[in-house]
């Protein structure tokens, strides 16, 4: 049985993507998605407004992956849209890094979950996206090119907590906030 050798993870740094990522973001759009591309005027849209998260890894200088999170108003739901990283250098890490910084950011927007869709025919994201705490929530019948199902997940978005785990609440702060003394007389 010969197994693939391990490719080592790769050093990138992740930053807000910039209207100056916009050629390198459609060349991974255009290399890994065949349907469904996200078009130039879409992602400079995403690139000058804040209503969304729009994350580059850069490893040497270059844009070698990004990922897109889209948010509705008043709603406790993020949407990982897209994510893609050049194929060259996938297997090494950067998509995981990328979908965990996303899911950091959600949580700042204060999103409890987040959700996406998948290929049905995409073994590989839909491994990542399992081994990452995703899970299948529904289907949807021949959304894709090709008549395609689409998978849905979702992954509810809790803090991480320190080593010592959640900080009790002050009780003078407790006090304040419902008018109670505790009982103390």
């Amino acid at each position: 049985m010969s197994r693939r050798p391990r490719r080592l993870p790769l050093a990138v740094t992740l930053r807000r993507g910039r209207i100056s990522d916009l050629d390198a973001l459609l060349a991974i759009e255009q290399q890994l998605f065949g349907s469904h591309l996200i078009s130039r005027r879409s992602f400079r849209r995403f690139l000058s407004l804040g209503a969304n998260t729009l994350l580059v890894a850069e490893s040497t200088g270059d844009v070698v992956g990004y990922v897109l999170v889209l948010y509705r108003l008043r709603s406790a739901i993020a949407r990982l849209y897209s994510i893609g990283v050049a194929a060259r250098l996938q297997r090494r890490g950067v998509a995981r890094r990328l979908m965990a910084a996303a899911e950091a950011k959600a949580m700042r927007r204060g999103r409890r979950q987040m959700r996406l869709e998948v290929r049905s025919d995409d073994p590989g994201a839909i491994a990542l996206y399992r081994t990452s705490g995703y899970i299948l929530i529904g289907r949807r019948a021949r959304y894709y090119e090709g008549r395609i199902d689409a998978l849905r997940f979702a992954k509810p978005l809790v803090p991480k907590l320190g080593k010592a785990g959640p900080r009790p609440a002050k009780k003078s702060d407790s006090r304040k906030r419902i008018g109670f003394d505790g009982g103390d007389r």
